[in-house]
């Protein structure tokens, strides 16, 4: 590596770097999408009942969430250079399997592995992220972030195009997309390897000690606001990602194939309000874009339940746009509180989000059951309204100044 690319690497943006980063969160992402997106074709064909379909969310979410920031903290403390092909590798695997999973026992233990692929990539990738960043930390997580939002949206459509018509054994395809991502890593795991090797030599040369920018209680209280936050959005979002297909289906009459494409819908408009987010939040300060998301949604979320078809289409799309722009704002505000544990940050906070994502949807699908898929709809149309907690949130804007 020359000079001039060493001063590039260290001290500016590492374009290169996000760009890749970024297609492989959008491979990583458009893989787990998959999952939910296959579920009215397992629903039919294992004849599983919502709590079924809400215990496979369930699983898989929490494989990717318990173990996100163990993956974290041992990364944190023992970097490895080649830790995204590892997590890729584990989700290959689980998509093969899925594939051809019979009974609900083999497609949990598919969901598992695919869970435990994107628990290694999330936090490490935001570790290159903050890294390549060259301290434009916002755009750089949002460009991260939208890779996710972008695949996480072209999951559904790929099942709609290739899967729903032709069955369920398809997914199997899906697999040459994992070793395609294996692949893009390459080079980002080898500007990483120098990266540490650079980091080592600086470390020995001038130890460095991070301050926080807040006292100890009050970061505690930030983070357990953030947490509610991270709450507030993600049982909202479980209700959209998980069920959205069957709601359309059910209330609306509509087919399945073409309720992937309504969910597509929904997620690319999340795609381009994680888009949105970090800039902004560069510019005017994290705690503002996250009053505008969170509570922002509210209006929207609340009239959806009443809404006919085109007004239901239109309105999820406004939600996924307003209410996606908050992850990358609340996530670097964490890592902002403990500038020195970029890996157990970036792991809790997306574990946390995959955790109660899991969870929620384990209860709404038994909600769904119980009182009928509109019930869920007319009780999360609320959650939103907890974003009122964000006016506890300390401006950390204005501390740094």
């Amino acid at each position: 590596m020359t000079k001039d690319n060493t001063t590039q690497t260290v001290n500016g943006t590492a374009f290169k770097v996000l760009l890749i980063l970024s297609i492989s969160h959008c491979l990583n992402d458009l893989l787990q999408s998959v999952i939910s997106a296959v579920y009215p074709l397992f629903k039919d064909d294992l004849a599983l009942s919502f709590a079924q379909i809400g215990l496979i969310t369930l699983v898989y979410q929490m494989s990717a969430s318990v173990f996100q920031p163990i993956m974290g903290l041992y990364f944190d403390k023992r970097p490895s250079a080649w830790s995204l092909p590892i997590g890729m590798s584990s989700t290959l695997a689980g998509m093969c399997t899925l594939a051809f999973s019979h009974t609900l026992f083999w497609v949990l233990v598919s969901v598992s592995l695919v869970g435990f692929g994107s628990s290694i990539l999330h936090p490490e990738a935001s570790r290159l992220t903050s890294l390549a960043s060259g301290g434009k930390r916002g755009l750089a997580q949002s460009l991260f972030q939208v890779g996710g939002n972008l695949g996480g949206s072209l999951g559904p459509l790929m099942v709609a195009l290739f899967v729903a018509p032709y069955g369920r054994q398809n997914i199997a395809f899906f697999s040459i997309i994992a070793f395609v991502a294996i692949l893009i890593m390459i080079p980002a795991c080898l500007w990483y390897k120098r990266r540490l090797q650079l980091i080592k030599i600086e470390e020995q040369a001038a130890p460095k000690h991070v301050k926080m920018p807040l006292p100890k209680k009050t970061t505690i209280f930030a983070i357990a606001i953030l947490l509610i936050l991270i709450f507030s959005k993600y049982v909202y979002m479980a209700s959209l990602s998980s069920y959205y297909t069957f709601y359309l289906i059910e209330k609306f009459g509509v087919s399945v194939q073409d309720s992937q494409f309504y969910l597509f819908i929904f997620l690319f408009a999340t795609a381009a309000g994680t888009l949105i987010g970090g800039p902004l939040g560069d510019k005017i300060g994290r705690k503002y874009v996250i009053w505008i998301s969170i509570l922002g949604a509210a209006p929207f979320t609340l009239l959806m339940p009443h809404a006919n078809l085109l007004w239901t289409i239109v309105l999820s799309f406004c939600v996924g746009l307003i209410l996606s722009s908050a992850f990358p704002a609340i996530l670097l505000y964490a890592q902002e509180l403990l500038p020195y544990k970029l890996g157990l940050i970036s792991g809790l906070f997306f574990g946390l989000a995959f955790g109660i994502a899991g969870i929620a949807s384990a209860v709404l699908g038994n909600m769904a059951d119980r009182y009928g898929i509109e019930a869920v709809y007319n009780v999360c149309a609320y959650m939103p309204l907890l974003g009122l907690v964000t006016f506890f949130l300390p401006d950390l804007k204005k501390i740094k100044r």
